[in-house]
């Protein structure tokens, strides 16, 4: 698995020295650090997909080594929707390798994301009032133009019967 990370999150958990070299891939993961209500909060996204998972008041701790926090968190995620926790195929904690950014496009997706995070948590009064569970089912129902306005979710169950080796890596190909 390869998970691209933004420079802040890169600065947390690894030395830009051991990020891997890698071109991008419909089946690559995007993950960036933001701070909501003075705490780090930890966003990741498939980039074909746009399924996210949110994850709120994480701590540096948690995210070294990053796979062994994120793979639970996305398995987690998979299962709360009814779905195989190896969708995006089997993701091996320790082998979750950090890349830098490639795609621009994700990159407005997830920040268009973490304003509505923003947004739904001021709405609940807070971080500590808020339901990360229900902001992150949310999340992966609300459309994206960028994805032919279709559902992280149903992109993500679509995903479980593609042909692999026929899919091009468009944006076309759920």
């Amino acid at each position: 698995m390869i998970l691209r990370c933004t420079a802040r999150l890169l600065s947390v958990v690894k030395a830009p020295t051991e990020v891997t070299p890698a071109d991008p891939n419909p089946e690559d993961w995007y993950g960036n650090l933001v701070w909501i209500d003075r705490r780090k909060c930890l966003l990741v996204t498939h980039s074909q997909t746009l399924l996210s998972v949110f994850a709120a008041d994480v701590r540096t701790a948690d995210l070294r080594p990053l796979g062994s926090f994120v793979v639970p968190l996305i398995e987690g995620a998979l299962e709360a929707e009814g779905l195989s926790p190896h969708t995006f195929g089997r993701l091996d904690p320790h082998d979750v390798r950090l890349a830098k950014t490639a795609d621009r496009s994700v990159l407005g997706c997830m920040n268009d994301m973490v304003f509505t995070i923003q947004h739904a948590i001021h709405l609940d009064g807070g971080l500590e009032r808020s339901d990360i569970a229900l902001i992150n089912r949310q999340l992966r129902r609300s459309i994206s133009s960028s994805r032919g306005y279709a559902r992280p979710i149903d992109m993500a169950r679509a995903w479980l019967t593609r042909d692999r080796g026929s899919c091009p890596s468009s944006n076309s190909c759920p």
